[in-house]
Parts: C-alpha cells; sequence; structure tokens
C-alpha cells in the first residue's frame, strides 16, 4: 500500500517528477513500475551527484588559480621592487664617480657624496658588490655591520643602513630589520632611501599584525612622497588593509 502511494504521488500531474514521460515507464504491473521510477531516480541522482562533484572539483581549481595568481602578483610586486633598488643604487654609483681625481683631504666630497676616504669607497664597494654582484646575501649582513662599525659617519651611512634593512628583511628578521629603516628614516631625512624605508615598515607592521601602525606608515609615504614608485605601493598596501 505505501509503495502504491508514492507511485500516484510521481504520477499526479504537477508533480516535481511528473515531467518524465510517462510512456517511459512502460505499462507493467505496479512493482514493475515502480522499479521503473527507481532506476529513474537513481540515474538522475547519479547524474546529479556527478555535477556537483564537477562543480566542485572546478571551484577547487578555481580557488587554488585564484591562490597562486595571487601568490605570482606577490612575487612580482618583490621583484619589481628589487629591481627598482637595484637600479637606484646603480644610478646612485654612477652619479658619484668623481669627474676629476679624488684629492684625500680626510673628509667627504659632500657634492658629489663620494668619500675621500679611499678605504672607506672600498669597504662600501665590496659589500654593495656581495649583493649587486656576487648574489651573497648572508656574507653581505656582516659586512654592512662592519662597514657601520668602522664608519659610523660615513657618507654611504644612509645606504648600508637600507641595504643592511633589506637583507635582514628578505631573511625574515624584521625586528632587525625595522631598526636599520627607522635610522635611515629619523636620522636621514634627505636620503632617497627614506621614502622606500617608511614603506617597508609598513610592510613589516602589516606582516606583524599592526594594521593601524601600517596603515600609518604608508599614509606618511603618500603624504610626504606623492606620485612616487613608493607612494603607489604605499595606496596598493592600504587598499588592502
Amino acid at each position: 500500500m505505501q509503495k502504491l502511494i508514492i507511485v500516484l504521488a510521481f504520477l499526479i500531474p504537477g508533480a516535481v517528477l511528473a515531467q518524465a514521460p510517462v510512456s517511459k515507464l512502460g505499462s507493467g504491473s505496479v512493482e514493475e513500475r515502480l522499479s521503473q521510477l527507481e532506476r529513474v531516480m537513481d540515474a538522475r541522482n547519479s547524474a546529479q551527484m556527478a555535477m556537483l562533484d564537477q562543480m566542485n572539483t572546478l571551484q577547487n581549481e578555481v580557488a587554488e588559480l585564484r591562490g597562486r595568481t595571487e601568490e605570482h602578483a606577490h612575487q612580482l610586486e618583490q621583484i619589481l621592487l628589487r629591481q627598482r633598488e637595484i637600479y637606484q643604487e646603480i644610478d646612485r654609483r654612477l652619479a658619484s664617480q668623481p669627474t676629476t681625481p679624488v684629492v684625500a683631504t680626510g673628509g667627504a666630497d659632500s657634492a658629489m657624496g663620494y668619500s675621500a676616504n679611499v678605504s672607506e669607497n672600498d669597504a662600501y664597494d665590496q659589500a654593495i658588490k656581495l649583493v649587486l654582484e656576487d648574489k651573497r646575501y648572508d656574507a653581505a649582513i656582516p659586512a654592512f655591520q662592519q662597514f657601520l662599525e668602522r664608519f659610523p659617519d660615513s657618507t654611504y651611512a644612509a645606504n648600508a643602513h637600507y641595504w643592511l634593512g633589506q637583507l635582514l628583511f628578505a631573511d625574515g628578521k624584521y625586528d632587525a630589520a625595522k631598526k636599520e629603516f627607522n635610522t635611515v628614516v629619523e636620522k636621514f631625512p634627505d636620503s632617497n632611501k627614506r621614502g622606500d624605508c617608511l614603506l617597508k615598515l609598513g610592510i613589516i607592521a602589516q606582516q606583524q599584525n599592526q594594521p593601524q601602525q601600517a596603515r600609518s606608515y604608508f599614509q606618511k609615504v603618500l603624504n610626504e612622497y606623492s606620485g612616487s614608485t613608493e607612494a603607489t605601493l604605499a595606496q596598493k598596501r592600504l587598499n588592502e588593509l
């Protein structure tokens, strides 16, 4: 009796499953027609489950692709930052080369930004070479630290603190990197690296789950270095907070 009620429910006009042609159910007994309906339902359920599985698979693939895209975008941003830093350093070094022989006077040529102390120049060039040419970043960290110990008032002090901060930042030593970037920001207001140091301080704050502090640094970049590459990157970071 219960099976008969179920069959009749399927056969009532307007029922959801009545959309299937009745002629396809055959003209056998109630039991046979019920079996046919059950097979139709099983086939339909199987098809629906297969579609759901396909949708879930596609959704997972889309999520994975989205994650990869975001990761690649971040990597590209880091590559562009690194490339810009290298170009800036090359430009600085080319601009600092004197057009006439330097006379060792014990001081620094403030107009050219190039030290008259040969050993100071050599020490800085050796540290920079470890970064730009040799790619020996682990060796570059102590090289810059030793340079700053020997020449704390060097013409290159701001750049040395900046590069040391960059190396520590890349190594995941955020607190140590923050100290170097803060030194540039606070002690060398005219440094062309100051804007990037503020940006990196914001990124470090963001990495350390300090959104308010990160927002403050990024806003400072926008206020003080409007129109610069650093400002563009800071705005992008602000939009993500």
